[in-house]
């Protein structure tokens, strides 16, 4: 109490904090502590992160052969009716950047006097050019042109130019379909011979194919609240079929990210940035948030997977590569759980230690303290008992091909230690030639394809809080009516938000990541019918 006094002080001589601003963070559930702590992270900076190496095969990378995959899947399957599985899915955010291009045209696009050729040469507008050479193949596209028949009786005798402007305003247009402005896992993706599916009704497939036992399958999904309906609405019509085919009970349930989570905002000199009617502004605190939400998940196993990361075939491929990083998870936590049992019964030796360490250094990449060895028998225990006791990630990592986002790293922290980690461009120095030389030497890229353990040796569940790196978050600059200002955004739910979870690196194969960024690689062979 005396803790939060004091820091109610600060932020009003500091800050110049009025009554209704602290009404205004009280209301969101937001500790005043938080506030303090951002504002200090805007004043200070956060410290970028040092790369020591990108993690390679067989350096931080688990190298695994085909019959070894398959050896994983059996032993996840033969083991699995006793374990809770759950899939957690991301899927609050809206499909905006995935027509960006789109809505670029849009606004600087005359239909009455403009060429789209024009266009295309003046703005170098490959992707519109692209959209428009497959638009036919979009599962999206008979819907869009009987809108347009119905709209406007003529519409077959116009111009190519102004159907195609057309068609792309009905596509995204707010008085239209408005696709630019619904959640991703409600749009069409994938045209199937009778039906389109939508990414909600993929993972329900994938659900039902790998995160299943006892016929009963558990399936999460973070959501915008004004969204969940939408959700809803598509599962009443697809949910119970899908569950007839696969002879499996599918649990849905939603959480949304928490308003306790957003993050101050402020100006170029740091001081809170506030609306037209002096009320603070506050923006949703970044994917890290969601920590929140997977800490509330009662599940043994949790597979981790983005909403617009989906596939129309080769489902049987992607289940068989999750089910063995889930394999590979456990068989590491059987071993892990073992040790640590071992210690709480006081029944390691000396010798024993050495067996342990070496299952640190070799299975979970763990780089061991340089004093370890001068230490005492008693203080080795305690230190084993410390690196082994958390939460475990397997991560499923796939061969860099450029794509934007984070990738697989040796890190030096803070201290001085060593570990691996998942690193975003943001989080590095980008103007030290050499951070950067390292960064673009990744071999391989981070799709979020990650499965977690978050229960101790005792069937207890982690405090996921305790294992965030809190000096990892980012602060990007944004602008709102013409005035810049900066947000920060928490670590995110993969970099610093598991830093330290124990962290295993598996390579798989380029099927298994089939992401959406733009409505363009829906025009990709994995997104098409066969």
């Amino acid at each position: 109490m005396e803790e939060s006094i004091t820091t109610k002080n600060r932020l009003i001589e500091t800050y110049g904090f009025t009554t209704s601003d602290f009404q205004q963070i009280e209301e969101k559930g937001i500790l005043l502590d938080n506030i303090s702590k951002q504002l200090f992270i805007f004043r200070n900076r956060i410290p970028k992160i040092i790369l020591q190496n990108p993690a390679t095969l067989q350096n931080g990378i688990w190298d695994l052969s085909e019959a070894e995959f398959k050896e994983k899947v059996v032993f996840f399957d033969e083991i699995k009716s006793v374990l809770k599985l759950e899939k957690f899915v991301p899927a609050s955010g809206a499909a905006s950047r995935m027509f960006q291009f789109l809505s670029e045209f849009l606004n600087n696009f005359d239909v009455e006097t403009d060429t789209i050729n024009g266009y295309i040469n003046k703005n170098q507008a490959t992707s519109l050019t692209v959209f428009l050479t497959g638009m036919e193949k979009f599962p999206f596209f008979e819907a869009i042109n009987k809108k347009l028949e119905v709209a406007f009786p003529d519409f077959y005798s116009w111009k190519t130019d102004k159907k195609n402007y057309y068609f792309i305003k009905y596509l995204i247009g707010s008085e239209n379909s408005d696709f630019a402005n619904k959640p991703k896992g409600i749009l069409p993706f994938h045209q199937y011979k009778n039906h389109i599916a939508t990414p909600i009704e993929e993972h329900l497939n994938e659900s039902a194919f790998y995160a299943s036992s006892n016929g009963i399958s558990n399936l999460h999904f973070t959501v915008s609240e004004e969204h969940q309906k939408q959700f809803e609405a598509i599962l009443s019509t697809v949910k119970s079929k899908i569950e007839s085919d696969n002879n499996t009970k599918i649990n849905i349930s939603f959480s949304y990210q928490n308003q306790k989570t957003d993050t101050l905002a402020v100006d170029l000199q740091n001081n809170p940035f506030r609306d037209n009617n002096e009320r603070l502004i506050f923006r949703p605190g970044g994917h890290g948030a969601l920590i929140e939400n997977l800490n509330n998940i009662d599940a043994d196993i949790i597979f981790i997977k983005n909403i617009d990361n989906v596939i129309q075939n080769h489902i049987e491929t992607i289940a068989l590569y999750k089910k063995a990083l889930a394999g590979i998870l456990i068989q590491l936590q059987n071993q892990i759980f073992t040790y640590l049992k071992e210690i709480q019964s006081n029944l390691i030796t000396e010798k024993e230690i050495e067996t342990i360490v070496s299952f640190a250094k070799n299975k979970l990449n763990i780089v061991i303290s340089n004093d370890f060895e001068k230490t005492t028998f008693h203080d080795k225990i305690a230190y084993i008992k410390e690196i082994l006791n958390k939460p475990i990630r397997v991560c499923g990592m796939v061969k860099n091909e450029n794509e934007p986002g984070g990738g697989p790293f040796w890190i030096r922290n803070t201290n001085g230690s060593i570990s691996l980690q998942i690193v975003e461009s943001s989080q590095i120095d980008l103007k030290d030639e050499k951070q950067l030389q390292l960064f673009q030497s990744a071999t391989h890229f981070n799709p979020v394809d990650i499965v977690c353990g978050i229960k101790n040796y005792n069937g207890e569940k982690f405090n996921l809080h305790e294992f965030i790196d809190e000096n990892s978050g980012f602060i990007v600059e944004k602008n709102k009516n013409g005035t810049n200002y900066k947000a920060y955004e928490l670590p995110g739910l993969w970099n610093g938000g598991m830093a330290n979870w124990l962290t295993v690196f598996v390579e798989v194969p380029l099927i298994t990541f089939n992401p959406v960024k733009t409505v363009n690689d829906l025009l990709k062979p994995t997104h098409q019918p066969q």
